[in-house]
């Protein structure tokens, strides 16, 4: 008999490992793509000439979409097609110049800001900073002006003051942080917070926010009023280089409470509009018409449909910008360009289009008052705005190019004091080093050859900029191979534990976590020597890597970058022996060609998953396959089973609908009663088949306790159903949330929330019961915080996922060659270890087994379950929504428990909502690992180590350039992925709880006992 060591590994440090890792590596993406761009040290850079405005005036709509300031809309008094902005489009067609300004990931108000008044995108991973106050110094306009003066929130402001050079050159005017109620009887007062800060604002009693605009204006003309008595104030404001920032938040906050197709936001652009009007005409009388004030408006960010803000969506991300008054190009009606479809109906075809990049607002408004330019500074000055002579705008290009080369040299330095071998960025070298740009474009400028100096400072701009990103992707090759090589070992890692524990030997007893404790034959095991030499090398090769990554003062994180590859792979090398043994028993009881097609196909099926994350429509597909999946099933199951499979095939065609419809719907009531009348349609045949299924399983009185539990439950679906027809009705009539209502409603999530935790938890129910109980528990939850054809939906996944546990007991019944037993087995739970021989008891009146676990260990096929699992959390993922774009899920739903607009406890509302069809999926798998008799975990473990093929594919894909769109759905996407692990193990407790104790039928229970 061979000897036996015991295993050094167990499922619980492996989820410990697993889940350090992926929160270590889920980093890495910003380390990688998105390191902050600042640095600091360089000269300043102005032009010298005159510049032609003495003052700038910046007006940003916070949360205004481009779209909708210049599209007409239907006037609510007389249904016919008129601008909201007349003011702002008169501009456009008589005096200046306009366009889309395209914004940048994340779409929040800080960053933003950031990017029109700084000139540079931030550090995507600043959000875990909350945006609010700066995470790093960085120069800014205001702070290169002789004096700001900025009105509006205390969230946006202070950022722009705190830090400054000198802090009295920045006033800021803003409404008190204390009040924060947008109540009726507030809005006397207008003084709030931000919403995306300040949290506590009524939603559907809100009114209109516009009058946070309303306080802005009125407290620029105090301003003005004031000067006339306060000389210092006088003299500050006939200054040169002079700003004014109006900040204006009612678009954003009557965005995210009425959304932006509504009323109250499209009577705030006219509000706005008027202001805008208001201050032109006052500033022009104030300075005598002097023509020296320039006018710049935009918006840090735009608008979902959905009231929402945050992502990449085109929505968010197109925003407005018009400029005007000194240094600024009239209206080009000559040869109009720049236009596309986005700009089809809006009436402008007839004048230019002139887009920028958000950050190249910043220098536009340098140049117009003379300031240095911000030293951060990426934007490209757009020359099509400027209406100056040629030697100015060559000059100002010629500054705007010093000024980002300022920044190449000072970075390359840096990066060539850390490198052992340095390159510099080859476009910048010999002719184009930077000493022979400025002499050669110096020596243009001097001869009157504006325009060709101006040519080659916008291709010297562009090598800048090309040379920023060199040195900012400088050291992608060395990270990307670093963390490939992480995540592959993390692969071949977890993927060796499985194959050893749950495909080699095995002995009967439950280990940590329910799986089982595995012992290794001493001929697998690597001897003494072997140890040592792997561990050697590995602190060499730890120690050789330190070594360099001191050199380039790389932070603290990237030590443990390094630290996974090699622990993985040292593991992976000393338990090689094991390894092949594994995959040898594997392919000698199963053959070659079945076990690398599983593999294969595996591999297959993952990339056609990771495909679904761009196109949910791949997805309706994969469920049309999967409806003529019975028709390739073995005849033995063919038979006796039409009904199952006909149920099967109609319930994955029903929810291979949902994926293909749009994820942004309005509010749909005859949806939302539809979907409630077919749940309780569903719970009334539910409680008057399954009690009757389980007569024989059950003690007469647990099968009337039953039949009672699920007649309430319906009860309670019903009850949701007229709950939320009378809310939507309320709230459409800006009747407001009905107290009633509201109470109900969160009465029925409590008690239903909390049956499938109280009722049948900790006692054995049969698995049919409890599947039912969970999914009639979830419903009315469902219901409350749906506003479209979630209800649905959550029938049709249920359907589907029901007839998949059933299917693939008859399959493996079938594979047995036995019928499914009529005995009942519950699961040991002696995590000790400690083994029994099984034993019988009595439960509900049937002969319930408890036996040891595991039964059998993995095969091939079991990768077919495993990968159905990962499919269905596709599923849930994007069946409603895209839990990628944060503008998918509508806050509307969310409205039938709290009129309050709290961000957290909304979200937090949101993601309940998003779980629960989680919550099925995880409860049907783990039902079914128990049906396949396999280790409690191992087909749990079996997708959790296989999803990083997906999240490679995701960290290769993701973009820092590109659309926006791109940009942010790829750092979603990868984040998801990334976090599967940790989500995983989280589902699986909750399983774990929700179904760990039920009774499953075990299959070929005689023939097994045969063969032993």
């Amino acid at each position: 008999m061979a000897s036996w060591l015991p295993s050094k590994l167990t499922s619980a440090a492996l989820l410990i490992i697993g889940v350090l890792f992926h929160v270590t590596y889920i980093c890495s993406i910003f380390d990688i793509y998105f390191t902050s761009p600042l640095v600091h040290g360089m000269e300043q850079h102005r032009v010298e000439a005159p510049a032609p405005a003495k003052r700038l005036v910046l007006f940003v709509a916070d949360g205004l979409r481009a779209d909708k300031l210049y599209q007409f809309h239907p006037d609510p008094q007389t249904n016919e097609l008129t601008t909201r902005a007349p003011f702002l489009r008169h501009i456009i067609e008589k005096e200046g110049s306009w366009g889309v300004s395209h914004t940048r990931v994340p779409t929040e108000s800080r960053p933003g800001h950031v990017a029109i008044i700084a000139g540079f995108y931030e550090d995507v991973s600043a959000v875990t900073k909350g945006w609010q106050m700066n995470p790093v110094n960085f120069d800014s306009v205001f702070n290169q002006s002789e004096h700001t003066w900025s009105f509006g929130s205390p969230d946006i402001l202070p950022m722009f003051a705190h830090g400054a050079s000198d802090p009295d050159r920045i006033d800021t005017i803003m409404y008190p942080a204390e009040h924060e109620d947008f109540g009726t009887d507030a809005y006397d007062q207008i003084c709030c917070q931000h919403v995306e800060t300040h949290p506590v604002l009524p939603i559907y009693d809100l009114g209109d926010a516009s009058e946070l605009d309303t306080w802005v204006f009125e407290h620029f003309t105090e301003l003005l009023e004031k000067s006339k008595t306060d000389a210092a104030l006088h003299k500050k404001l006939h200054s040169d280089k002079i700003v004014f920032f109006l900040h204006l938040l009612g678009l954003d906050t009557n965005g995210h409470s009425h959304l932006p197709m509504s009323e109250f936001y499209l009577n705030n652009i006219q509000i706005v509009d008027e202001g805008i009007k208001k201050v032109t005409e006052q500033l022009s009388e104030f300075y005598n018409n002097d023509g020296k004030t320039s006018y710049v408006f935009t918006a840090d960010h735009g608008m979902g449909n959905r009231g929402a803000h945050g992502d990449g969506h085109p929505d968010n991300t197109r925003t407005p910008i018009i400029a005007w008054g000194a240094g600024i190009q009239g209206p080009n009606k000559v040869n109009p360009q720049g236009h596309d479809e986005f700009s089809a109906d809006w009436g402008l075809n007839g004048y230019s289009r002139n887009d920028v990049k958000q950050a190249d607002i910043a220098p536009l408004m340098a140049s117009l008052i003379g300031t240095h330019y911000p030293v951060n500074s990426v934007g490209e000055l757009p020359l099509p705005y400027l209406d100056t002579s040629e030697s100015f705008r060559a000059a100002s290009t010629f500054a705007n190019t010093l000024q980002i080369l300022e920044q190449y040299h000072v970075k390359q330095e840096l990066k060539r004091r850390t490198e052992l071998l340095f390159k510099p960025f080859p476009g910048l070298t010999g002719d184009h080093s930077p000493e022979a740009v400025k002499a050669q474009v110096q020596a243009l400028i001097d001869a009157g050859k504006y325009k060709e100096a101006e040519a080659e400072c916008v291709i010297v701009r562009d090598l800048c900029l090309d040379g920023l990103r060199y040195l900012q992707t400088y050291d992608w090759l060395f990270l990307r191979s670093v963390i490939s090589a992480g995540y592959l070992g993390w692969i071949a890692f977890s993927l060796n534990f499985i194959l050893r524990t749950f495909v080699g030997g095995q002995d009967s007893r439950l280990g940590p976590l329910g799986g089982p404790r595995t012992r290794r034959p001493i001929a697998n095991v690597a001897s003494a020597q072997e140890n040592q030499a792997v561990n050697i090398l590995s602190v060499i090769m730890f120690a050789v890597f330190s070594i360099i990554l001191t050199i380039k003062h790389s932070p603290a994180l990237y030590y443990a970058y390094v630290a996974f590859p090699i622990f993985f792979w040292s593991r992976v090398i000393l338990d090689r022996r094991e390894l092949l043994s594994a995959i040898s028993k594997t392919t000698q009881n199963y053959g070659w060609v079945k076990s690398i097609g599983s593999v294969l196909g595996y591999i297959v099926a993952l990339e056609i998953l990771v495909y679904s994350y761009f196109n949910r429509g791949i997805l309706s597909v994969c469920f049309l396959f999967l409806a003529l999946w019975p028709v390739f099933l073995p005849a033995a199951v063919q038979r006796n089973n039409t009904l199952l499979m006909a149920s099967w095939s109609l319930s994955c065609l029903g929810t291979s609908i949902f994926t293909l419809l749009p994820v942004e719907m309005g509010e749909d009531k005859i949806l939302i009663l539809s979907g409630g009348l077919i749940l309780t349609v569903s719970g009334f045949v539910s409680t008057a088949i399954v009690p009757g299924i389980t007569t024989d399983l059950q003690q007469p009185g647990a099968a009337v306790t039953a039949r009672n539990v699920m007649m309430f439950q319906t009860g309670l679906i019903a009850l949701s159903t007229v709950i939320v027809n009378d809310t939507v009705r309320s709230l459409a009539a800006h009747e407001g949330l009905p107290l009633l209502n509201q109470t109900l409603s969160w009465v029925i999530l409590f008690i239903t929330g909390s049956i499938p935790f109280v009722y049948g938890a900790r006692s054995s129910q049969h698995y049919l019961l409890r599947m039912v109980i969970i999914y009639l528990s979830f419903a009315p939850i469902f219901i409350l915080l749906s506003t479209s054809y979630e209800s649905i939906f959550y029938f049709c996944l249920s359907a589907t996922l029901l007839s998949w546990l059933m299917l693939e007991r008859k399959i493996y019944s079938a594979s047995e060659m036995q019928p499914l037993s009529d005995t009942l087995h519950s699961e040991k739970r002696d995590l000790t270890g400690a083994s029994s021989s099984g034993s019988s008891s009595i439960v509900n009146g049937a002969t319930a087994m408890t036996v040891d676990y595991p039964i059998r260990g993995l095969s091939p096929m079991d990768a077919r379950p495993a990968i159905f699992f990962l499919f269905f959390i596709n599923v849930a993922f994007f069946g409603t929504g895209n839990v990628a774009s944060l503008a998918s899920f509508s806050l509307q739903s969310v409205f039938r428990l709290t009129t309050v607009f709290n961000p957290f406890f909304m979200g937090a509302l949101l993601i309940v909502k998003i779980l629960i069809p989680f919550f099925l999926v995880s409860s049907i798998f783990r039902v079914l690992g128990r049906s396949l008799e396999l280790p409690p975990f191992s087909l749990f473990l079996l997708g959790l180590a296989t999803t990083d093929v997906m999240t490679l594919n995701f960290f290769y894909l993701v973009r820092d350039d590109g659309s926006w769109l791109e940009i942010g759905t790829s750092i979603s996407h990868f984040c998801i992925s990334s976090l599967m692990v940790l989500f995983t193990i989280l589902l699986f407790a909750l399983s774990d709880l929700l179904v760990g104790r039920v009774l499953v039928p075990a299959v070929g229970e005689g023939q097994r006992k045969k063969r032993s």
